[in-house]
C-alpha cells in the first residue's frame, strides 16, 4: 500500500488496536508515504506515494515485522534500500530467495545487514502454508503437562529463526523429535514428535534465543510452572509491545495459580512446582483480547485441574480460530 496513490484506512480488532505502530509508520514515512495515526495506534490513514524513495534503516528491536514492512515497501522503489537489524524471524527474506527477488543478506554474529532493490518485474506464484510452531506450541505444551502422552504435529515450518521453543524445552528436559524433514520453497519443514517426561527441568534462559522464541514465551512459561526448580529468563521487553503486555499478563496469571514468581524490569523468576494441582475456581480475563492468552488458558485448565471460565473466546479469530475445536478432536473437555 505504501505505492498506492489512494488513502487506505486501516483498523483493527481491540487486541491489535492497542498496539503501536509507530515503530513501523516511522520507516514508511522515510520512504515518502504519508501516514496519519491515533498517536501511534490504529486507525491509520496510509497515502502511498507513486515515488518512493530508497532508505537507510537500522532497525535496533529485533523485530521480523518491522524489518518485513521495511522489505515489502522496498520492492517499490527505484534503487537500493539497506536495513541494520538485530537477528529475527526470516521467512520474508527466505521468501524472496525462492522467489529470487534480489535481496543480498550479510551476517553478523548478532546483526544482520540486507540490501534489496525495488521496481523489478514481479512474477504470481502459488504457495501452500506450512503449519505454524507458534500455533503447534500449545499442543506442545498440551502433552508436555498431560500424563503418557505422545502427539505427532505434522509439516510445521521448522525455520531455525521460529525453533526458540524448541531449543528450550529440550533443555528442560522434553522428549522431542523432528522427523520427515524437508525443504519447501526454501523453507525447512518436519513433523514434531512430542512424548511427555516424568519430570521437566527448570531452565536458565540464553537471551539469544529470546528473538527465536518471543511469541511462544507465554506457554514456555506455563511449562515452568510444573517443572522442577526455578527458571530465569532476561531481557524481555518486547513482551510489553505485543496485543496485550504479556510480561505483566504471565506474571499474573502464575501468581493467580500459585506460582512464586519475581519480576524485575525485564527479568523474570519462576518458582516451579511439579505438584501443582489446582482445586479453586479461575475467571480469567481482562487480558485485551490476546488469543495467545486464552489459549494458554485453556492450556493449564485442562492439564492443572481446578474449575475455569476463560472469557473473550473469540479472540483466537484472528490467528487460530479452529484451535478449539482441535483441542477436542485430541480429547480435551472444554465448553
Amino acid at each position: 500500500m505504501a505505492g498506492s496513490q489512494k488513502p487506505v484506512i486501516l483498523k483493527g480488532d481491540k487486541s491489535l488496536s492497542s498496539r503501536d505502530f509507530e515503530r513501523v509508520i516511522k520507516p514508511l514515512n522515510l520512504f515518502g508515504a504519508k501516514i496519519i495515526s491515533n498517536k501511534g495506534k490504529l486507525p491509520i490513514t496510509l497515502t502511498g506515494s507513486k515515488f518512493l524513495r530508497p532508505i537507510n534503516f537500522l532497525e535496533k528491536r529485533g523485530s521480523a515485522q518491522v524489518k518485513s514492512c521495511i522489505l515489502l515497501a522496498a520492492l517499490n522503489t527505484y534503487g537500493e534500500t539497506i536495513i541494520k537489524c538485530k537477528k529475527s524471524r526470516d521467512h520474508t527474506e527466505k521468501l524472496y530467495k525462492y522467489l529470487k527477488l534480489p535481496i543480498k543478506i550479510f551476517k553478523k554474529k548478532n546483526t544482520e545487514i540486507i540490501k534489496i532493490k525495488g521496481k523489478n518485474q514481479y512474477k504470481g506464484f502459488d504457495y501452500k502454508i506450512p503449519g505454524d510452531i507458534s500455533s503447534a506450541s500449545f499442543f506442545i505444551a498440551l502433552t508436555l503437562l498431560s500424563k503418557e502422552s505422545k502427539i505427532i504435529l505434522k509439516n510445521i515450518n521448522v525455520n531455525r529463526s521460529r525453533t526458540g521453543i524448541l531449543d528450550i524445552l529440550k533443555k528442560m528436559n522434553a522428549k522431542i523429535v523432528l522427523k520427515n524433514k524437508k525443504i519447501y520453497n526454501g523453507e525447512p519443514i518436519a513433523d514434531i514428535v512430542v512424548n511427555s517426561v516424568k519430570k521437566l527441568k527448570a531452565i536458565r534462559c540464553p537471551s539469544h534465543l529470546n528473538s527465536r522464541t518471543i511469541d511462544e514465551f507465554l506457554i514456555i512459561f506455563l511449562i515452568c510452572a510444573k517443572a522442577q526448580g526455578i527458571s530465569y529468563f532476561r531481557n524481555l521487553n518486547e513482551l510489553k509491545h505485543k496485543e496485550s503486555d504479556r510480561l505483566k499478563v504471565a506474571v499474573n496469571f502464575l501468581k493467580m495459580i500459585g506460582i512464586k514468581v519475581i519480576s524485575k524490569t525485564d527479568n523474570l523468576k519462576i518458582y516451579g512446582n511439579p505438584k501443582l494441582n489446582l482445586k479453586n475456581k479461575y475467571n480469567v480475563k481482562n487480558f485485551n483480547k490476546d488469543h495467545r492468552v486464552f489459549m494458554m488458558a485453556c492450556i493449564a485448565a485442562l492439564t492443572l485441574g481446578g474449575e475455569w471460565k476463560i472469557n473473550d473466546k473469540d479472540s483466537i479469530n484472528s490467528s487460530f480460530p479452529e484451535f478449539l475445536k482441535i483441542i477436542k478432536k485430541v480429547g480435551g473437555e472444554i465448553n
